[in-house]
């Protein structure tokens, strides 16, 4: 009865942090581990003890499938190169650095052990870092990179975490471990892993096709991130990146594979359990430390002593991070002043391919399309690149931006027991853990505050969105315009194509006035669009009294008032889509 109480009570936590957090300008996971260790030292209550692999198994593939289908697609292949440096050669730098330097104070600790645990406190954690970034504003691609690098990086510390794992067990046997095996491991795991979480992906998205019924689309959704997660990890691939791969493919392939009621339920759905878990994680995270304190044996090495360890950790990890990343941001610089002579390349090569036409062959003429295809693709990718060029002040933020989470402490905790001074590096990884959230994610938006870097320019988006709302009802429109309109075979009445080609231009004529009129509220409130959408709302509201006046009194069955308010409710969101379509 005690742990349901306390369960109810980290529930209303979780929803009571996440409600204060914008009105305090804290991240909400900073509260959550406040709280945490304020639960930890209260005497008397229930001790939070949960095993490693319910975090490593239970939650962190619904986790990171949940923030992989969100990640555009587009995004993340043209920072892949970028995630990829930080994500895999930052990792594996910091297990090196951080475990060298353990090996060197510890004296009972071989040097595989040591890098086991620099591989536990060198991912860092998507959830603490993207959650202030959003709600500070950062620019679009910096965002981008920090979600990528949170994705893939704990694939690479757990895949190092078995192979020194696999090291230290060999070094006790007496048998020699060879550095090329663990390489030859680390590829075969993540090959093994992107191949399976492909396949899987394509399996769900095809079984999903096939579901007429959000309900059970959304719960088959619910089990690919353990069905990518644990075939991978049986054949001793990366569950991370598998599960990673899946979401990607799921989440780019749902525009135009699944229906718009399913990919509204499986938006809602996976944002509740997201919200729940990560948050949750967080909060249990800082209600450990009594637990993980009071398993310390002080005459081995003393918590003090241990958290002064964790602490130098976190310097190094902080030291490290930056030395990684100025090298890459002036690369990247780089790259971004030679885009204007690629950009030229590729435009003569559009021009040469475009002038093959007329060559009679169908199979000739396809491929064509697909070079320009390709090249228009290329054109844009460098361009958006040039556009969101990345300088100093993006890379003392993504410098800062370092944050470990709650993988840290669960992979701590699945280091053998046997392993010298066990108690003592699960408090290590907690104490890096608890420093860079509270130091490093307390300060960050001071820091991006300091270093006065960009957002994505709020008013450009708001005329790009027009435009594409408006190329987007252009083509709709010109459906309405091939003469007569039928429908399986009966002539349209032209009220009706009035009507809908009138509904067809509200979205794209509504973010143009919002474009134009940014800085002006009263012309936007008073614009046409916008009466007409305030007196639709006004007409609803009275249409929902009846409803509900008819519910009272019970003059209809119950399902024809849920089919009712169902209508209701579609077209209020859809007005409230179109109000926030160009909302800050």
């Amino acid at each position: 009865m005690e742990y349901a109480l306390v369960a109810i009570a980290g529930i209303v936590a979780v929803v009571s942090a996440a409600a204060w957090a914008p009105r305090l300008g804290v991240a909400a996971p900073l509260i959550l581990v406040v709280i945490g260790v304020g639960y930890s030292l209260i005497p008397g209550v229930p001790p939070i003890d949960i095993e490693p692999d319910l975090i490593l198994f239970g939650v962190l593939p619904p986790l990171l499938y949940a923030a992989a289908i969100k990640v555009p697609f587009l995004d993340f292949r043209r920072n892949l190169s970028t995630i990829t440096v930080l994500s895999v050669g930052l990792v594996v730098a910091s297990a090196f650095v951080t475990g060298f330097v353990l090996y060197m104070i510890l004296p009972d600790l071989d040097l595989a052990a040591a890098i086991a645990i620099g591989a536990v406190i060198s991912p860092t954690d998507v959830v603490a870092a993207t959650s202030i970034a959003r709600r500070i504003g950062l620019p679009a691609r910096l965002l981008s990179i920090l979600e990528g690098e949170g994705l893939v990086n704990d694939a690479t510390a757990l895949v190092l975490l078995r192979s020194a794992i696999a090291a230290t067990a060999l070094t006790a046997q007496g048998a020699e471990f060879v550095a090329w095996n663990a390489i030859g491991d680390f590829f075969y795991a993540v090959v093994v892993a992107i191949a399976i979480g492909v396949f899987v992906g394509i399996i769900a998205v095809w079984v999903r096709r096939k579901l007429d019924n959000p309900m059970l689309d959304t719960a088959i959704s619910f089990a690919v991130p353990f069905i990518a997660f644990i075939p991978a990890e049986e054949l001793h691939g990366s569950g991370v990146i598998s599960v990673v791969a899946a979401g990607l493919y799921s989440g780019h392939r749902s525009a135009t594979a699944l229906t718009a009621s399913s990919r509204i339920s499986e938006r809602f759905n996976w944002s509740t359990v997201q919200f729940v878990l990560e948050n949750g994680v967080f909060l249990v995270m800082g209600a450990q430390i009594s637990t993980i304190i009071s398993d310390v044996h002080q005459e081995k090495l003393s918590s003090v002593e241990a958290v002064a360890l964790g602490l130098l950790m976190t310097g190094l990890l902080i030291l490290t991070r930056y030395v990684f990343v100025w090298p890459l941001v002036f690369l990247m610089r780089r790259r971004e002043q030679r885009i204007d002579e690629r950009q030229g390349m590729l435009q003569r090569t559009l021009d040469r391919v475009q002038s093959m036409t007329g060559m009679g062959n169908q199979r000739i003429e396809r491929r064509r399309e697909q070079v320009v295809r390709r090249i228009d693709r290329r054109r844009n990718d460098l361009a958006e690149l040039k556009a969101e060029g990345l300088g100093w002040r993006g890379g003392i933020v993504l410098g800062w931006a370092g944050m470990r989470g709650v993988v840290t402490l669960a992979a701590a905790q699945s280091l053998p027991r046997n392993t010298p001074y066990y108690e003592q590096l699960v408090l290590i990884a907690f104490t890096v853990a608890i420093a860079t959230l509270l130091v490093q994610g307390g300060t960050l938006p001071l820091v991006i505050r300091l270093t006065r870097i960009r957002g994505t320019d709020r008013a450009a988006d708001r005329r790009e969105l027009a435009a594409l709302l408006e190329e987007m009802s252009t083509a709709g429109v010109a459906v309405l315009d091939q003469g007569e309109v039928t429908v399986e075979g009966h002539l349209v009445d032209p009220e009706v194509i009035d009507r809908v080609r009138s509904d067809t231009l509200l979205a794209s004529a509504s973010a143009w006035e919002r474009a134009q009129h940014a800085d002006e509220v009263d012309g936007i409130v008073h614009s046409p669009h916008q009466q007409y959408r305030s007196l639709r709302r006004e007409v609803l509201a009275a249409e929902r009294d009846v409803l509900i006046e008819a519910r009272s009194r019970g003059t209809y069955p119950s399902r024809i008032l849920q089919r009712a308010q169902s209508l209701l409710d579609l077209e209020e969101a859809r007005l409230e889509q179109i109000d926030n379509g160009g909302r800050d």
